[in-house]
């Protein structure tokens, strides 16, 4: 069974010395995280996404992770309307980079797992072991219609993952794989090439599984458990519940991850002046609301005042923790938010390449004074 200090032996950025590693999300989609209509000279291109891997790899960050996207959801932006694919888009990626770890987000639903192991291992010789999968079983159920596949039950979605992950954790190992499942089966399989890193096996993986069925998935099966917090509280509770997990069902170490968008400017005055303005001002709310409705998020199971506040959070950056402020503040919000014991952050800004170099400047000097970067 692959553990971390296979991962740490192949050098892997994903399990550096570092406390809280550090990423950014969604940058392969139209508006990245920021459901908004505010101004941005972001675009989810090849290019700018080189810009923002350069900014990145500069400055010592661990990861990108994409969002799989196969449609927007209406509104003035059609949120995520334009979308790059998670694979070539990480395959290029690791082709100008040399340090970055690149993930391909998948929605197991959509593709066949002979293809999605043939892909990955590609890519992760490519990247010379800089590469990873974000395991998604799909919830937007326009998206999973587009492909022909009725959506399926919650549970019933898990159970067809595992027979997934089960094909191409073989795979991965060896050739000549029959498979006779419930949902799957192959006959006398063959992939090459293997994974890069022979310590490892296998590239990292991560999973957003919260329900009882997708915690037990994300512990049996991956590297991270990627979640929302929803304060500091319950961001604790959160890591200690699945690390416990992990350890005592299936005697494997399970790291975190969470979300945070991030305006960090040189007042407080000037962060939150902004925050409002793009979430409360310029936010896209018809797309937000789109949204809600898909994620079976009605007003009515809330009060207005707790509604709207996840509604706020949705178009902040997918609903993740807020750190708004000073260099200073956000650098001290960061500490607060490691000691929660989460091992990373995936940070979401509306204009990555404009607000990057600001952060990197002011804010990963003061996270290396606090002992949480190397």
């Amino acid at each position: 069974m692959t553990t971390s200090d296979d991962f740490r032996a192949a050098g892997n950025p994903m399990f550096n010395g570092n406390k809280l590693k550090l990423g950014v999300f969604g940058t392969n989609c139209s508006s990245a995280c920021a459901i908004t209509t505010a101004e941005s000279t972001f675009e989810p291109t090849f290019e700018h996404n080189v810009e923002i891997a350069k900014k990145l790899e500069a400055a010592g960050w661990e990861c990108m992770v994409p969002i799989a996207r196969w449609r927007g959801f209406g509104g003035p932006t059609n949120f995520n309307g334009v979308n790059m694919d998670t694979f070539t888009w990480a395959a290029a990626l690791a082709a100008v980079t040399t340090k970055l770890q690149f993930f391909s987000t998948t929605h197991i639903p959509t593709l066949n797992p002979i293809v999605a192991t043939k892909m990955a291992t590609t890519i992760d010789n490519i990247s010379k072991g800089r590469y990873g999968l974000n395991l998604v079983t799909g919830w937007f159920t326009p998206e999973m219609e587009m492909f022909g596949v009725p959506m399926m039950e919650h549970d019933t979605r898990y159970e067809y993952a595992t027979e997934w992950m089960e094909i191409v954790e073989s795979l991965w190992t060896k050739n000549g794989v029959t498979f006779d499942g419930q949902f799957l089966k192959v006959k006398d399989a063959f992939s090459e090439p293997k994974p890069y890193n022979k310590e490892t096996g296998r590239p990292v993986l991560i999973c957003a599984g919260s329900s009882g069925k997708g915690l037990h998935f994300t512990a049996k099966f991956c590297d991270f458990n990627f979640g929302f917090m929803q304060d500091m509280e319950s961001g604790a509770a959160w890591v200690k519940k699945v690390k416990e997990l992990a350890r005592e069902e299936y005697k494997r170490e399970l790291g975190t991850f969470t979300a945070c968008p991030v305006v960090v400017r040189e007042t407080e005055k000037e962060a939150r002046d902004y925050y409002d303005y793009y979430v409360n001002q310029k936010g896209d709310w018809e797309a937000c609301e789109n949204i809600c409705e898909v994620l079976q998020v009605q007003s009515q199971n809330h009060s207005a005042e707790m509604y709207q506040k996840f509604k706020e959070r949705f178009i902040a950056g997918w609903g993740g923790y807020p750190i708004v402020g000073t260099p200073e503040q956000v650098a001290d919000k960061l500490v607060a938010l490691s000691n929660t014991g989460v091992d990373g952050a995936l940070l979401t800004m509306v204009d990555y390449n404009e607000e990057l170099p600001f952060f990197n400047d002011r804010v990963m000097p003061l996270l290396k004074q606090a002992g949480l970067r190397n």
